[in-house]
């Protein structure tokens, strides 16, 4: 995938000026910290966490063990062929080509992951299949025409966790984008650029392509979570996570009133919207891609999420890294004029944050990040991104 080459080619001197935003740009950034996290003792953590049936957390859903897999595989310190990758996409496939009719868990989420995981362990075309099959599945979920969804309809494009219970929001609709983009789908494939007329709605920007009350409320070019309601109704939460699913809608009710009917941007989902825009083919030049650079600017941070805290801080740094990688701005000018080597700053808070057996965890579990599998994953995707 040439994202980070194609989206640098619509660059010239004006592209520049655009995205420095006037600023000098080149001016020597910060020295990081000597600090480096121990990606040997996280894979370590990680094999000696691997259940008998060769997943991870498997009680939970399939979808953390394709990003533990996934995770692995892109330190390029565990090959494809290795015992444990082996057994794990074993356990996977069952999920991914089920042959019973039995449902998946979060099955847009486990598929976009596994997608990416069977894609980086298939250089032999072993798994060509399962590739196949699975970005079938994820063109089938997306909500459209199929679903009786047209184009003025804000869910359009979309998808959500795929359980039958769930509207569509930024985060799946990015790992879908990611997945079928890594997988060899190319930037103006149908359901890429339906998936984007979503993802322009999720933007607190007012313009062409985003028509949802909310757009001007804000304003600030950042992305929020899903262009409907940030919590599925009474009752359709799911698996437990009701009274999750209630805070969420206490608190978004209150963000509204605060904002005039306006919903607060995070930076997991101005990064995860950013990189999207790239990955379904928007230039430097179109309005919405300088608005999430703008945005991400003004809020550059490797200490917190934006607009959320230490909530969903390891998913943050993932998609920090894939859409900065993907931007190519290194080092990074942030609003104030100062310059960042990212690279280094995030894995210098990476490793303060790193515990003695290796592993990642949040202390905030509202994202299910408490499970040092899932933080210690979107850590080792955060500092393979490239």
């Amino acid at each position: 995938m040439s994202t980070r080459r194609d989206f640098l080619g619509g660059l010239g001197a004006a592209g520049l000026v655009g995205l420095y935003g006037g600023r000098a740009f080149g001016q020597e950034a910060p020295k990081p910290a000597a600090a480096t996290p121990d990606v040997a003792k996280a894979i370590a953590f990680l094999r000696s966490r691997q259940e008998p049936a060769g997943s991870w957390s498997g009680q939970r859903e399939p979808g953390i063990t394709a990003l533990v897999v996934a995770g692995l595989l892109r330190s390029k310190r565990v090959g494809p062929d290795d015992p444990a990758i082996v057994k794990a996409l074993g356990f996977l496939e069952g999920y991914l080509l089920p042959k019973d009719g039995k449902k998946v868990p979060h099955s847009v989420y486990a598929t976009s992951v596994g997608l990416m995981a069977f894609h980086e362990a298939n250089a032999s075309g072993k798994y060509d299949a399962v590739v196949k099959e699975a970005q079938g599945f994820l063109r089938n979920a997306q909500y459209d025409e199929g679903e009786g969804k047209g184009r003025d309809d804000p869910q359009y494009g979309g998808l959500g966790y795929g359980d039958g219970r769930s509207r569509p929001d930024m985060s799946n609709t990015s790992f879908m984008i990611e997945a079928l983009r890594d997988s060899g789908v190319p930037a103006d494939d149908p359901a890429l650029q339906k998936a984007l007329i979503f993802v322009s709605r999720c933007q607190n920007l007012k313009s062409e392509f985003n028509d949802q009350p909310f757009a001007d409320k804000v304003n600030d070019g950042g992305f929020i979570y899903t262009s409907g309601e940030v919590a599925p109704p009474p009752g359709r939460a799911g698996r437990g996570r009701e009274a999750e699913a209630e805070k969420a809608r206490v608190e978004a009710k209150a963000e509204r009133e605060e904002l005039n009917g306006g919903i607060r941007s995070s930076g997991s989902m101005t990064y995860s919207g950013f990189k999207s825009m790239i990955y379904a083919g928007l230039k430097p030049d179109d309005q919405r891609v300088k608005a999430a650079i703008g945005y991400i600017r003004k809020n550059y941070t490797v200490d917190e999420n934006p607009g959320q805290g230490k909530r969903g801080l390891y998913y943050y740094y993932m998609v920090f890294a894939r859409a900065m990688a993907a931007l190519g701005e290194d080092p990074f000018v942030a609003a104030d004029g100062k310059s960042h080597d990212w690279k280094a700053e995030l894995a210098a808070a990476l490793a303060a944050r790193q515990e003695p057996s290796g592993a990642w965890a949040n202390a905030d579990d509202r994202f299910m990040e408490g499970d040092p599998a899932i933080a210690t994953s979107f850590a080792l995707l955060a500092l393979a991104a490239k």
